[in-house]
């Protein structure tokens, strides 16, 4: 990949080592005071009733805002398939609340929904990589185009999907997936100009943290003259899918160093 520490290179210092104590943890669940756990229903039943945890086994709580905290569950947790859980008393406080950083800059894939649980697949290896934005997509090509209510519907879906990956990677903060957006309105919600991928383009570069992945048309020809020159992702023709996972692994990859660019 072409690039420098001026043009796209990686930032400065050594790559992100996940914290050992997050790494730990038997769990991680979302909440809204780290210092204060109040665990929901539906996290309580996963971590009682799925993950079978008992009394004295590591939990990693966090704000999804880069607040996190150890916790252990609480000595008088109640047995598998109990439903007389207060949820502010299974998990104890084990440790000061910590602030995990951010790599800079920001990394935001759009991509063009397809067909299926696709979509559900891509934001999950997205939220695990470390993207940090995700932007369903409404193209000229659009095949399947979330508008309305099923629109509405189908984020929310991805939200928890990235909530769910989040936990599952020992991620702190959470990814923001952003309602559907037109390729003219990415550049503003990202806060930085958008690269289209297309086949016989440059190498990614980190300052061209937006990376845009079209539906399975393709683009037309008014959007690739908006957009300026594509960013390629490789000598074979992708799935859509599979070029939005590929296109932020080389962006996160960049950013965190353990993607050297060319020089």
């Amino acid at each position: 990949m072409a690039g420098s520490a001026a043009t796209g290179g990686p930032p400065a210092g050594p790559p992100s080592v996940p914290d050992p104590v997050l790494v730990a943890a038997t769990a991680m669940v979302f909440v809204v005071d780290p210092a204060a756990p109040v665990v929901d229903d539906a996290d309580i039943r996963h971590l009682l009733d799925v993950l079978r945890l008992r009394a004295g086994e590591p939990v990693a709580v966090s704000d999804g805002a880069g607040r996190w905290a150890p916790c252990r569950v609480a000595a008088d947790a109640p047995a598998r398939g109990s439903r007389r859980v207060d949820p502010a008393g299974l998990l104890v406080p084990d440790g000061p609340v910590e602030v995990a950083g951010r790599l800079r800059p920001e990394v935001t894939v759009a991509f063009a929904p397809t067909k299926g649980d696709r979509p559900e697949w891509v934001t999950q290896k997205l939220t695990e990589l470390g993207v940090d934005r995700v932007v369903p997509l409404l193209t000229s090509r659009s095949v399947v185009r979330w508008e309305g209510d099923r629109g509405a519907k189908a984020v929310e879906r991805l939200r928890r999907v990235a909530r769910e990956s989040a936990a599952q990677c020992r991620r702190p903060w959470l990814p923001q997936v952003a309602d559907v957006c037109r390729l003219d309105e990415v550049a503003d919600l990202a806060g930085a100009p958008v690269a289209l991928t297309d086949t016989g383009g440059c190498a990614p570069r980190l300052d061209r943290p937006v990376l845009a992945i079209g539906p399975e048309g393709g683009w037309d020809d008014d959007e690739r003259q908006a957009f300026g020159p594509p960013v390629g992702l490789g000598p074979t023709v992708l799935r859509a899918e599979t070029a939005a996972v590929v296109g932020g692994a080389l962006l996160c990859g960049l950013r965190s160093g353990l993607v050297l660019p060319l020089a």
